[in-house]
């Protein structure tokens, strides 16, 4: 399942906080903030979507994320791959190697990480 853009930015907010009530997650918007309403509805679709769980204390909610930020990418990046580039991770690799504007530093990094990958596998 999928997050919309505003459902991604909150949980991008409750990731780096890892659980926070309203308040928290309202201080965490830079300004301007959205309304205490908006939040609670974009809360209430990812619980419906089993992003989000809460704890009660008292009358008030701690939210917590349910999947975690690499989970969420990883599934995001399946997908992504699935759909644009034939279901492919070497056509995807290729895409970025050379249409992203990488620098030589960060082709070489990546070349590390591949060569790394390759080596545990070996």
């Amino acid at each position: 399942m999928k997050l919309s853009r505003a459902e991604e930015e909150l949980m991008n907010h409750l990731w780096a906080l890892k659980k926070a009530f309203m308040k928290d997650l309202l201080d965490a918007y830079p300004d301007p903030k959205p309304a205490a309403t908006t939040v609670s509805t974009l809360l209430k679709r990812m619980q419906e979507k089993d992003f989000v769980g809460y704890s009660t204390l008292g009358n008030l909610r701690e939210y917590f994320p349910k999947v975690s930020k690499e989970s969420y990418f990883s599934s995001h990046i399946k997908g992504l791959i699935k759909n644009f580039f034939d279901d492919s991770p070497a056509q995807f690799a290729s895409f970025f190697a050379k249409k992203v504007d990488l620098s030589e530093s960060e082709l070489q990094e990546i070349k590390s990480l591949i060569d790394d990958e390759l080596n545990r596998k070996n």
